[in-house]
């Protein structure tokens, strides 16, 4: 629903007229009208006066109502999930876990790009750790030094090929292709 027929929705609800509305919010009652009518879009701080008057959330007005949008990837998203995969050329899960917990608005599409990295970023753990015991048992670093460049390696292709719409290579986690927009 359009912010300005929420607003007058809710304003209707709570028995307040144009010029209630605007006395409580210290906005015109000019302001309320094109606000309402779909003249204007009203700035956040107009909004969150306007919540605190409705005594509703202010979150109410600001969240991504398009549901004819669902299934659509935007270029943000893209760019979200390539920076995802980047995050496995360091072999730590923690950037990755502070990348998702960041508060972006999570998506199927995002939570498999999250799993996917995770997931090789857990295998290129695991070669590493092998690498360094190979290391301390036989003094021979190749194998640690070969993880660490193979798994940044992937990390990278993998960024790439979902920057163009391209499968990333994870081989455990099925069904890696990307679904282009519709």
């Amino acid at each position: 629903m359009e912010t300005g027929k929420l607003i007058k929705e809710l304003r209707l609800k709570r028995g307040l007229t144009q010029e209630d509305l605007a006395e409580k919010t210290e906005v015109s009652v000019r302001t309320i009208q094109r606000i309402e009518s779909g003249e204007v879009d009203p700035r956040a701080y107009t909004l969150q006066m306007i919540a605190k008057a409705l005594d509703v959330d202010f979150s109410m007005f600001v969240e991504d109502n398009t549901d004819d949008k669902k299934g659509e990837r935007t270029v943000d998203d893209k760019d979200w999930c390539a920076l995802i995969h980047l995050t496995g050329v360091v072999p730590l899960i923690f950037p990755t876990l502070i990348l998702i917990k960041s508060g972006r608005r999570k998506s199927k599409e995002i939570s498999n790009h999250f799993k996917a990295a995770i997931t090789m970023q857990l295998c290129i753990i695991i070669i590493c750790l092998i690498g360094l015991w190979i290391y301390w048992r036989v003094n021979q670093p190749i194998p640690f030094v070969g993880g660490l460049l193979a798994g940044g390696l992937v990390s990278v292709i993998n960024a790439i090929s979902v920057m163009n719409g391209k499968p990333y290579i994870n081989p455990f986690i099925k069904n890696t292709e990307i679904k282009g927009e519709q």
